[in-house]
């Protein structure tokens, strides 16, 4: 092998040519970022942003991991341990019982793009840095490979979550139709047409035949079966979504024109923001697998077909709900003779609804992690190896990875975020973002009377004399009259400009503001900031 020629040694213009590729790579990923950003900032997707700046700050993680590992490697490899420590069953692939090192049985079996470079290397390396008897604690090109896997695991994620959020929005869309539909049917609805109110019966009656149609329907244990089949040719109806969306808007006291459509969505970017990026306990668990995968395990095999196992345990969960829901809408029915919704936290496991977004979230890096390392084989390893010696497991583990991430995407994703606004409370998206800014200026405004109210009416002289003065409880009342007051027309003048709102027209995202004053106003969380407050309650 030639000598490397150092870059005194190397042209200027190659040299300005690889910085140029470089540059221009770097500064066309980061325009693509920035003009995406400005687009959702355009279209006020506040959710999408903060997700996207979580992709970013996964990407500095990732690309500070490189630059450390890019200089840290010659350190690192310099570190010198007996042979013997090195001698131990812990290798991803086995070690035949012959008379080479191990590093010396990797090499002569793995055939590498830059092989006769590699061996060079290595061997160089260990002449001199460790003296005879000792080997190098991690080899020079173990690291590269690491740093290698990191990035193929970085780029990998960041796809993932495109391709799920883009499969997602895509279902999601396609119910809109169901949507125009229930709208088109509440307001014939409130206009008095009797045909409205039949074909909402229908639909209604349709989502409880469906459900509770099969003998196995109110069994405790075989309904599970059901719904585990129920996934793969039955996913959400038209009836489904009539029902759910009734629900929801029963339960809340919200319109009937409510848009429940736009409320999904903005739920849904709420939640993808919440699964994107990887988290410490993720970085825990891979570094587990890691570490777990030595040979005669196999361990990282069967891993691989755990994402799949617990998409099918969710789908089967999620369907599960339904299914109680219309056993109990068909059982009220029979006892009360209305049909009521009983939406609640406890139809989910543990009361928590947001479990079942922390499977989702480990199921999309383990599909990620998946596909990265079966990429950086291909890019790393030429001939035959542990990683890559038999087809057939490769064949399953890819297709399963590519089927679960698809189905992830696609079907269970959009399933959880309907089925999961059955629970007992909703989120705050149930009003646009520029409504809640409207509802904290407003609140904010009040708070300010208030305070600016109390102070004048404690900077007032008080007297002792009875025939001029006020009591200490007198004046008292009468400031609490008086903040009453000032409350009191601060709500009729909230109320006024919500009524010649919703009469002018829409609000700035095209979505109509509809407040029935007649059950009552939002009440907001006072005690949350403005990122993170949310409407708790409508109408009670």
């Amino acid at each position: 092998m030639d000598k490397e020629v150092s870059l005194e040694l190397t042209p200027t213009w190659a040299l300005v040519t690889v910085v140029v590729v470089m540059v221009s790579l770097g500064f066309f990923f980061q325009g693509s970022l920035k003009q995406l950003a400005k687009w959702l900032d355009r279209t006020k997707r506040k959710a999408l942003l903060s997700a996207l700046d979580k992709i970013k700050e996964e990407l500095m993680v990732f690309g500070l991991l490189s630059l450390l590992m890019g200089h840290w490697i010659v350190f690192v490899a310099k570190i010198c341990v007996k042979t013997s420590t090195l001698n131990s069953t812990f290798y991803p692939c086995a070690v035949k019982k012959n008379n080479l090192t191990p590093g010396q049985h990797v090499l002569s079996s793995v055939k590498y793009p830059n092989d006769s470079f590699v061996k060079e290397l290595v061997h160089k390396q260990k002449n001199e840095y460790c003296p005879e008897g000792q080997e190098p604690f991690v080899s020079h090109e173990s690291l590269e490979q690491l740093h290698r896997l990191m990035f193929v695991l970085g780029a990998t994620h960041v796809s993932y979550s495109f391709i799920a959020i883009a499969l997602s929005m895509i279902k999601i869309y396609s119910w809109r139709t169901w949507e125009n539909q229930a709208k088109t049917m509440a307001l014939r609805s409130v206009l008095g047409s009797p045909e409205a109110a039949f074909d909402e019966t229908r639909q209604l009656s349709t989502f409880i035949s469906h459900h509770t149609s099969h003998p196995w329907s109110q069994h405790r244990v075989l309904v599970w079966l059901l719904c585990f089949s129920r996934q793969f040719w039955s996913s959400i109806n038209q009836a489904d979504y009539m029902a759910l969306r009734l629900g929801f808007i029963s339960k809340h006291q919200l319109p009937l024109t409510y848009d429940f459509h736009n409320y999904m969505l903005r739920s849904m970017e709420e939640e993808f923001r919440d699964i994107v990026g990887i988290s410490a306990p993720l970085w825990i668990y891979g570094i587990c697998c890691i570490f777990l995968e030595f040979h005669g395990t196999d361990l990282y095999f069967w891993l691989s077909f755990l994402p799949a196992i617990l998409i099918l345990l969710i789908g089967t969960k999620l369907h599960r709900v339904v299914v109680k829901l219309a056993v109990e809408i068909m059982n009220s029915f029979r006892r009360l003779g209305n049909r009521q919704f009983n939406l609640r936290d406890e139809l989910f496991w543990f009361g928590k609804p947001r479990l079942l977004l922390w499977l989702i979230q480990f199921i999309s890096f383990q599909n990620a992690f998946e596909m990265s390392t079966f990429l950086w084989s291909l890019w790393e390893i030429n001939g035959s190896s542990c990683f890559m010696d038999n087809e057939t497991y490769i064949v399953i583990r890819l297709v399963c990875g590519a089927v679960t991430q698809f189905w992830f995407s696609f079907i269970t994703f959009p399933l959880y975020i309907i089925i999961t606004q059955m629970g007992a409370k909703f989120k705050k998206t149930v009003v646009s973002e520029n409504v809640r800014k409207s509802l904290h200026g407003w609140q904010r405004r009040v708070k300010a009377k208030q305070s600016s109210s109390t102070s004048n009416l404690l900077a007032l002289p008080s007297t002792t004399s009875l025939g001029s003065s006020m009591t200490d409880s007198e004046l008292s009342r009468g400031g609490s009259s008086a903040r009453v007051e000032d409350k009191s027309a601060a709500l009729q003048h909230q109320e006024a400009s919500t009524s010649q709102a919703v009469t002018n027209g829409t609000s700035q995202d095209n979505e109509t503001l509809e407040v029935s004053l007649g059950s009552g106003t939002p009440c907001y969380d006072s005690s949350s900031d403005e990122d993170d407050a949310g409407v708790h309650d409508l109408g009670h």
